[in-house]
């Protein structure tokens, strides 16, 4: 038997080349590179302000920008608006002058005073009222006291009634006006002129509803009994008004600290601008929303986004 030759573990330990090995040039290390990010704030400082030209360029760029951007912040905050008081509008204005006397004028051109009466009552009944009261009280002349020497007569006991009335009567129309009555009293004279303004029994044949869908229920509504006093609208309305009564008060009087009247404000609040996104969802681009919007004064800052209180 041959003998066995032993065998090459590893061909890649030959070198099969037949040519003259050459020399490799020896690689020069690359130099370090340094990024001007990773630097810290302070460096890139320091390192702009060796250029005073460029630092006062930069600046300039950096102030520009920020005036722009607080004019566009302004826009948009005056676009939205305020979430309390929002704009002043005529009807606004009239319920917090609703308890001062009003002069009305009348078909044939004639002038007369109107004063608004708490109690829901009118000058028509408090007139009937007094009349009533003066036949009761008039004064009677007996067969007696006809002969008697100290007793006035009838002419005279007649013109003391009369002042005597006269008196009660102005007495009567002092106190059953509004003007000298309490808040709540013209709270509810405020919330009858908003029912009776935005109410859906008077606002229906007025005001253009939306249009109808495709697909509209063809079921009539049963009409409405009494004054409508439930609608979204009207009840926006009412908070309306009572958000901008306690924000009045709270403005005065050191109201920061009642907390409270401040809690009270928050919740109207959020509760109102429910009511606003519910109508804007259903009504918006109606008659009744673009009605609402205008006489109250309402903007989008009472619906849109969160309401914070400072």
């Amino acid at each position: 038997m041959p003998p066995r030759l032993e065998a090459l573990q590893r061909l890649g330990t030959m070198n099969l080349c037949l040519r003259p090995a050459t020399t490799t040039a020896p690689k020069i290390p690359l130099m370090p590179l340094i990024q001007t990010a990773n630097l810290s704030q302070r460096e890139r400082k320091r390192k702009a302000k060796q250029d005073p030209y460029r630092w006062a360029q930069a600046q300039q760029r950096k102030n520009a920008n920020l005036k722009r951007r607080g004019e566009l912040q302004a826009e948009r905050d005056a676009l939205l608006g305020d979430p309390i008081w929002g704009r002043k509008t005529p009807f606004l204005e009239s319920l917090e002058t609703a308890a001062r006397p009003k002069a009305v004028e009348a078909a044939d051109g004639t002038s007369t005073t109107v004063t608004p009466r708490s109690h829901y009552l009118s000058d028509a009944e408090i007139d009937e009222v007094a009349e009533h009261a003066r036949a009761l009280t008039k004064p009677v002349v007996g067969a007696v006291s006809s002969q008697l020497e100290d007793v006035p007569g009838e002419a005279e006991s007649q013109t003391q009634h009369d002042r005597r009335h006269a008196r009660a009567v102005e007495a009567l129309h002092r106190i059953t006006a509004l003007e000298n009555g309490s808040g709540r009293d013209r709270h509810h004279f405020n919330v009858q002129r908003i029912v009776n303004e935005f109410g859906r029994h008077r606002t229906d044949g007025a005001v253009a509803p939306k249009p109808a869908a495709l697909n509209a229920s063809t079921v009539e509504m049963p009409p409405r009994a009494g004054a409508d006093t439930g609608s979204s609208e009207v009840q926006i309305a009412i908070l309306t008004a009572k958000i901008r009564n306690l924000a009045d008060a709270l403005s005065a009087n050191r109201g920061y600290k009642d907390i409270h009247n401040k809690r009270n404000l928050r919740l109207m609040l959020h509760k109102r601008q429910k009511l606003l996104r519910y109508m804007e969802r259903k009504e918006r681009g109606s008659g009744r929303w673009t009605n609402m919007i205008e006489k109250l004064g309402l903007t989008p800052a009472m619906w849109r986004g969160q309401i914070e209180l400072r």
